[in-house]
């Protein structure tokens, strides 16, 4: 896996590239302070996957996810922040965010999050689910494109229910649930 990181905070990035790095899957990583360095460096490094910070100095994180999205469609961007604020987590879904990872979360985690994303799967964590069932509650017609299969993820995932526990739970396979939860990201890339 080609892996691009964009952290304008200097410990923050290292770090990140030191978990990557060491990583067996990874077979590149660049790590760029700003999102003006790495639209200049997109094409000649060309990542598979791409890792944004939202607060970014310069352009923000959100409108980088959207320029990459509309120039290179298949590079998986996935949001990294610290941030836990529901309209930053739904602005970056929208923008064509397939991921959102807290910084702060275990190397393992991290890794087995990454791996998942890149393979064309699809993560969603409680505290994520939760907030996209906010944004569902406050907006009635988004809610109704969802299905209740997907309805029902949403809010097992609220619940801490992932995984291969949720598959089963739901009677469905790992990859049918990569599926929906990919369905249920795409519909919040549609304006509200």
């Amino acid at each position: 896996m080609r892996l691009a990181i964009v952290e304008d905070d200097d410990l923050s990035r290292e770090l990140l590239t030191l978990i990557i790095r060491a990583d067996q899957a990874v077979t590149a990583v660049e790590a760029y302070a700003c999102a003006e360095e790495a639209l200049e460096r997109l094409e000649a490094f060309s990542p598979e996957v791409m890792l944004v910070d939202l607060e970014l100095p310069g352009m923000p994180g959100v409108e980088l996810i959207r320029r990459v999205r509309s120039a290179r469609p298949e590079i998986t961007l996935v949001v990294v922040t610290i941030f836990e604020d529901r309209s930053a987590v739904v602005e970056a879904i929208k923008a064509g965010a397939t991921g959102y990872i807290l910084k702060g979360m275990p190397a393992r985690e991290l890794m087995a999050t990454l791996r998942t994303i890149s393979g064309g799967g699809a993560s969603i964590s409680p505290r994520i689910a939760r907030m996209l069932l906010l944004q569902l509650q406050e907006d009635p017609q988004q809610a109704d494109a969802l299905t209740a299969q997907e309805e029902i993820i949403l809010n097992e995932s609220a619940r801490g229910m992932t995984g291969l526990n949720l598959a089963e739970s739901l009677g469905i396979s790992f990859d049918t649930l990569q599926t929906r939860i990919t369905g249920i990201y795409r519909k919040f890339h549609t304006p509200l």
